[in-house]
């Protein structure tokens, strides 16, 4: 009796031990909520339409930190839940462009993308617990941007990389490695950063990462100032960019038509009277029967020769059930001399037709090429035309308002990538020119009626060569293989105790 009096007590103790470890355990998990939900409102600034550059090189660390720290349950849930507050930074914009329900499916996808690349990094580092490590987070990243680059409708739309656009020495690491060779870069650092914070000496020669990442980012940082310090020679070309935020639809009255090509034509004469050789109007000026195009493309010819300039419109075609999304480039003597038809669609746009021909023309000793708006988002495009050895691009567009930054930046990368000059006027964004360096030369945001003109004039070089357009992105496919190697023996190998422990705490 008195033996199983004793029990009593002692069976009390276990139980109200049980207590407090499950009521510290969950205190500990709320915490890591709170850190999540801050690390969320942190990643608004940096998966944005408009990232802080500086920003998007130490967000990442805390959500590393926090996942060397969890379970891997625990991992993915607060991973997810950061990526998601994150991304409501972009709801907005999504909203404007796709329906709800495809809005909640892109957001809950690129949330899944980021748990997926941390998870994955954490059981690397945790598995092995290596120096070498430090590239587990980068590759992941890497590879994931790769596969989305070539086999998403939308390609890799908002990458990390974009971030550094205005960066100069880090953009121009896209000439040797394109998107790939800036993501990496900046995914390393953070990367380097929570081994340090997270393990330090537990990691034998932890030194040898911190060796690695400071002579690559010294590396790519002195190969960028070395580019930018070559001098801008070539072609002097005077450009005229005109957009009208004003749209022109089907049922368009024919005062409302008028009014727009006449603040059109009255800008292009005073762009022409100050020089400008070449004028670019923006992406689909009006969406229009194939009857009213060919009046349209009447009226451009003859304003094109009229001025001795070439220009350059974008304009949507209903041609029978078929709808087209054209860019028109005109001759000094009222020619039509390229009929370029958009081969990438904008989610609004999904029942026009895409093309699949380049267009090359050269303008006065110069190699130009034809692209609209979202087709400058894909680096395989850019990356044809770089091919195709052209000295700059022509790129009537059509923006969102919101994403007029983003845009015209992606666009810039692709001239960095192939080494070619960009010159875009869009509707609803930015009128840009910048050169192969990614240098803007000339900026100005469009408006509505009586619209936004703007003359630059900048040297047209030619073409520059570059890695990125020999190779394409050799080095996101060697990551798409290491990442996938990784991910394989990461999983075979059982973790070690000492993290084991620390890891379900």
């Amino acid at each position: 009796m008195r033996r199983a009096c004793g029990l009593f007590p002692l069976n009390g103790a276990t139980e109200w031990n049980r207590i407090q470890v499950v009521r510290v355990q969950s205190r500990m998990f709320m915490r890591r909520v709170y850190a999540a939900v801050v690390i969320g409102i942190l990643l608004r600034f940096v998966v944005g339409l408009h990232p802080v550059s500086w920003l998007v090189w130490f967000a990442p660390l805390p959500l590393l930190l926090l996942a060397f720290r969890s379970t891997a349950r625990e991992t993915a849930m607060l991973t997810f839940l950061a990526a998601l507050i994150g991304q409501s930074a972009n709801f907005h914009y999504y909203h404007l462009v796709m329906p709800l329900v495809a809005v909640c499916f892109v957001m809950i996808a690129q949330s899944l993308v980021w748990m997926l690349v941390v998870g994955a990094t954490r059981r690397v580092v945790l598995r092995y617990q290596a120096w070498w490590t430090v590239f587990a987070y980068p590759v992941f990243w890497v590879a994931m941007d790769t596969l989305a680059a070539h086999l998403l409708p939308d390609t890799n739309w908002g990458s990390l990389a974009y971030s550094q656009a205005d960066s100069l020495p880090v953009l121009q690491l896209s000439a040797l490695a394109g998107v790939g060779g800036v993501l990496f870069l900046i995914a390393l650092i953070p990367s380097a950063l929570a081994l340090g914070f997270g393990y330090g000496s537990k990691i034998p020669q932890l030194w040898r990462s911190y060796a690695v990442v400071a002579l690559l980012l010294a590396g790519a940082l002195g190969y960028g100032e070395i580019r930018l310090q070559r001098p801008q020679t070539g072609h002097p070309v005077t450009f005229g960019l005109i957009a009208i935020d004003d749209a022109i639809g089907p049922h368009a009255s024919q005062n409302y038509v008028d009014n727009i090509w006449s603040n059109y034509d009255q800008q292009a004469r005073s762009l022409a009277a100050q020089g400008a050789e070449v004028i670019v109007l923006p992406e689909k000026i009006g969406t229009i029967p194939a009857e009213q195009a060919q009046l349209w493309q009447g009226h451009l010819s003859a304003l094109a020769a009229e001025l001795q300039v070439w220009i350059v419109a974008g304009v949507g075609v209903i041609d029978g059930t078929k709808r087209l999304n054209l860019a028109w480039l005109f001759t000094p003597q009222g020619e039509l001399s390229a009929n370029y038809q958009k081969h990438h669609m904008a989610p609004p746009e999904r029942d026009f037709i895409g093309g699949n021909s380049y267009e090359v023309r050269a303008i006065n000793g110069v190699t130009y090429g034809l692209a609209i708006c979202k087709d400058m988002h894909f680096a395989s495009l850019g990356r044809a035309y770089g091919e195709r050895r052209v000295a700059a691009m022509l790129v009537p567009a059509w923006d969102f308002y919101f994403d007029g930054w983003l845009a015209s930046r992606m666009t810039a990368m692709r001239g960095v990538e192939n080494g070619y000059a960009v010159i875009r006027a869009s509707r609803d964004g930015l009128l840009t020119v910048s050169d192969g360096y990614g240098r803007v030369a000339g900026e100005r945001q469009s408006s509505g009626l009586p619209g936004s003109a703007m003359l630059v004039r900048t040297s047209v070089s030619a073409p520059i060569s570059t890695v990125y357009t020999k190779t394409g992105d050799l080095l996101g496919w060697l990551c798409v293989g290491a990442g996938a190697f990784l991910a394989v023996v990461g999983r075979g190998r059982a973790e070690p105790r000492r993290i084991a422990a620390q890891d379900n705490r």
